[in-house]
This record gives structure tokens, sequence and C-alpha cells, in this order.
């Protein structure tokens, strides 16, 4: 059993940086490869960035490219999401998730456990 907590979201103005924490606890953190979604009001829940279990292989989704970057910490058991350049498309909420598969890591539903969500709001 894994639990994650995300926060550090919050509104900012267009242009401005956040960096997102996901805490884990339970054990094994570090066998998971992690993931990043967000989901704004009446849209479906959009894949933002994983990270393998070693920290060794990452992958964005083209919109975040270059302007997010996702990082783990395995002995502190926490992922952080920092982002720049925020644009007002950014506003989501943004969840972490775990899975064990890094193959699987685009598929939402392939995910075990997931966070509650922090918002963020970028205003234009």
């Amino acid at each position: 059993q894994v639990r994650l907590v995300e926060s550090g979201g919050g509104v900012v103005q267009t242009g401005g940086s956040l960096r997102l924490t996901c805490a884990a606890s339970g054990r094994l953190f570090s066998s998971y490869t992690m993931g990043w979604f967000r989901q704004a009001p009446g849209k479906g829940r959009e894949f933002v960035a994983t990270i393998d279990w070693r920290g060794d292989n990452t992958y964005y989704a083209d919109s975040v490219k270059g302007r997010f970057t996702i990082s783990r910490d395995n002995a502190k058991n926490a992922m952080y999401l920092r982002m720049n350049s925020l644009e007002p498309e950014d506003t989501a909420m943004y969840y972490c998730a775990a899975l064990l598969d890094y193959s699987d890591a685009l598929k939402p539903y392939e995910y075990k456990y997931w966070g509650q969500g922090t918002q963020v709001t970028v205003s234009s």
C-alpha cells in the first residue's frame, strides 16, 4: 500500500513557476514508476509526465515538454514537478500516481495508487 499526498499548488500569473511535491508513505516507494496527471474542469484526465523507479528515464507530454521537469528523491519518498513558463492552459487539478511497469506509464488506468490532487491556477 502506498499513500500519496500532493502539495505546492496555488495561483500564479502567466509566465510564473511552481513546484509540486508528491509525498509518499508506505513500503517500496522506490519500486514504483511515478507519474503526474492533470484534469481541467469539463475535461478528461491528461498525462503530464512520468519517471521510472530510479529516475533514469522520464517522458513528457508535448504540451509541457521544455517547461516542466519531473524528478524524484527515493531517500525522501518524494517526487516533484517543477513547472516553469506557466500558461492559463496549465490550469487544472494535478495528481500524482504510482504504478509498477514503466511501459504502461501513459495509461492512467494502469496506475495503482493516486493522490487527492493539488489545484494549479494560472491567471492571464
